[in-house]
């Protein structure tokens, strides 16, 4: 068959997921990888056929997304273009990790979209959400990126079509051991910030990695490092614990370890408040920001011996297969409709941006 594996690329967590499910589907299949999205750290180890803008959020250095930035960043018209020349039904197969260019492409050309990302699993009913309710952002995440049928990844499977965490063979097979610091990863946070709630905590050495420094800097007891995956590993799987926002991969990886986990959910951030809840259920303990306000709590995390205990068994092959046994069956039954229409450009803007508003 021949697959499209499309990638979101804002953020590390979709590309390490891609890591060791790609080379899965190449093992019989032909496959095209498409990535979107310009603030990933980690490399892919394999061609990629698809370059794309996308539409993808820049981090902010006090906690959230940059707006600005972030506006500055993407274009509408270049996200529409990119859509409407995808030829997405010259593929068996389309499989979507929370990557929209493909996701409204397959709408746009009546092709079945596969969604198989952590996102699908946070929007379920049965996964654990906040509290506050937020519309705007669910209604955000559940329509940036469509698609029809839908697979995720959580920390618990918490429904039949959500799954444990993809966990990256460079995390199985490292070597764990404790030799004392913390592992560090907030990359909505800057450097000072960081640097002035950590000091506080001065019997504690700190390994902080940041996407604000492009040299390694050491102050007292904190060394802020530039971001680097094998370093970024290694330091986990040496360290006593890890302090990061409420993302899915470097959590699930802390977890995996077996190490002391403490996260700080993005402020207005849907997906990172609903993991918040997630991984406060097993026990994590969660501070809302980083202020000094919060050392108490901080300083008692450090002084816990508690850690909680996952299962995380190598299951992506199985789950994969599963996935295109359910598929592969129906794939001649989802030939584009004769007639069906392929908008314009400045057509299918409208038709997309009416179909997102109603949901708000």
């Amino acid at each position: 068959m021949k697959i499209l594996y499309a990638i979101q690329g804002t953020g590390n967590g979709h590309v390490s997921r891609a890591r060791e499910i790609v080379p899965i589907l190449q093992k019989n299949h032909e496959v095209d990888v498409l990535i979107s999205g310009h603030q990933s750290d980690i490399e892919l180890p394999f061609p990629v056929k698809y370059r794309y803008s996308g539409l993808g959020f820049v981090f902010g250095k006090k906690g959230g997304i940059d707006l600005l930035e972030t506006f500055r960043k993407n274009s509408l018209n270049v996200l529409f273009l990119e859509i409407n020349c995808l030829p997405v039904q010259a593929y068996d197969i389309v499989m979507n990790d929370f990557e929209p260019v493909s996701a409204w492409a397959c709408y746009q050309k009546n092709k079945k979209c596969i969604g198989i990302s952590h996102q699908v699993a946070v929007l379920n009913k049965n996964a654990p959400h906040a509290k506050k309710v937020d519309p705007i952002g669910k209604a955000v995440l559940k329509k940036y990126a469509p698609a029809d049928v839908e697979y995720g990844f959580h920390f618990k499977p918490y429904d039949t079509n959500i799954f444990t965490p993809v966990i990256r063979s460079e995390v199985r097979e490292q070597q764990v051991s404790d030799e004392g610091h913390y592992t560090v990863y907030l990359p909505s946070y800057n450097d000072k910030r960081i640097l002035k709630v950590l000091r506080e905590c001065k019997q504690t050495k700190w390994e902080v990695f940041s996407k604000h420094n492009k040299k390694a800097i050491r102050d007292k007891n904190v060394t802020i490092f530039p971001i680097d995956n094998e370093a970024f590993i290694a330091s986990m799987a040496s360290g006593t614990g890890v302090l990061c926002g409420a993302g899915f991969e470097t959590p699930a990886e802390a977890l995996f370890m077996k190490k002391k986990l403490m996260v700080i959910p993005m402020k207005g951030q849907f997906e990172q408040q609903c993991n918040a809840v997630a991984l406060n259920d097993l026990g994590v303990p969660i501070i809302k920001s980083l202020k000094t306000k919060h050392l108490d709590k901080i300083k008692k995390w450090i002084k816990s011996k508690e850690r909680v205990e996952v299962d995380y068994p190598d299951m992506t092959e199985a789950i994969i297969n599963k996935i295109l046994e359910e598929h592969v069956s129906s794939i001649s039954d989802e030939e584009i409709q004769p007639g069906k229409k392929v908008y314009s450009v400045g057509k299918f803007r409208k038709v997309v941006l009416k179909k997102i508003v109603a949901h708000f």
